[in-house]
């Protein structure tokens, strides 16, 4: 892989995840660890990326509306098992309203076969998915849609959420940690992911271990104003601790 070849796949999976490990870049591409530091602090000095301690994130500030098809296959497998253990916490006739985002998204998936389901949505791909099921009642918000991430944001959508109380809401995440809580990196998502929060009675964090450890530039939660943190058994042991009983890691199955 070419240095400019090399140097787009880390910006995409900043993009994507928000932030990027240096050692696991390492891995990942199949080059030293020296080579990865270069393409980081060229795309710093590019304005692309902000340098952190061992990696990279996004820039704080800059609104990356980060296109879906970057997301959708970045750690599949570990996303449809975090989803699985997700959508096994809801029964048939529950209500449950969906967070925009490739994880969420995987959620859904895994909740088409439960039955006289309500579900609340502000994401487009969420809610085209949906309305194939069977039997479901959909209400979708409005807004205003946030570039390719299909994504409904503004006062609108907020309006919506405040009108429901739903028994779940499953929400995504940018970056983790027991400090710093549940952060965003785009500003204009906060005040929807707010509403839905509360809008539910349980709110269950769905994100895949590439998304803990770090803190992005706005605040969603604390850790005390969720009930759950489901995560895949890729999160390192030093990072499992701080989340008072609420973490829980899910086994990615061998050979997905």
């Amino acid at each position: 892989m070419s240095a400019s070849a090399r140097r787009r796949e880390i910006f995409h999976r900043v993009l994507a995840d928000g932030y990027v490990d240096a050692k696991t870049l390492s891995t990942a591409l199949g080059v030293d660890s020296s080579t990865i530091r270069r393409d980081l602090d060229a795309l710093a000095r590019e304005g692309k990326v902000e340098r952190t301690h061992g990696g990279a994130k996004a820039v704080d500030g800059v609104s990356f509306e980060v296109p879906y098809v970057l997301k959708k296959d970045v750690r599949r497998a570990e996303k449809t098992a975090i989803a699985e253990s997700a959508a096994a916490l809801v029964a048939d006739g529950d209500s449950v309203v969906l967070d925009s985002g490739s994880t969420t998204y995987e959620v859904a998936v895994a909740l088409r076969h439960r039955s006289s389901l309500t579900v609340l949505t502000n994401d487009l791909r969420i809610a085209k998915f949906v309305a194939t099921f069977p039997d479901v009642r959909l209400l979708v918000s409005g807004g205003e849609l946030l570039g390719s991430v299909y994504t409904l944001i503004g006062d609108h959508a907020v309006a919506f959420m405040s009108q429901y109380s739903a028994r779940w809401a499953f929400l995504g995440a940018d970056a983790i940690d027991p400090t710093a809580g549940i952060t965003n990196t785009n500003t204009l998502e906060v005040p929807v992911k707010r509403a839905l929060i509360a809008a539910a009675a349980s709110t269950v964090v769905v994100a895949d271990h590439s998304k803990f450890g770090h803190r992005t530039l706005a605040r969603i939660a604390t850790i005390d104003e969720v009930d759950r943190v489901i995560t895949d058994s890729g999160l390192p042991e030093d990072l499992r601790g701080g989340y008072h009983g609420k973490l829980v890691v899910t086994e990615v199955p061998n050979g997905s």
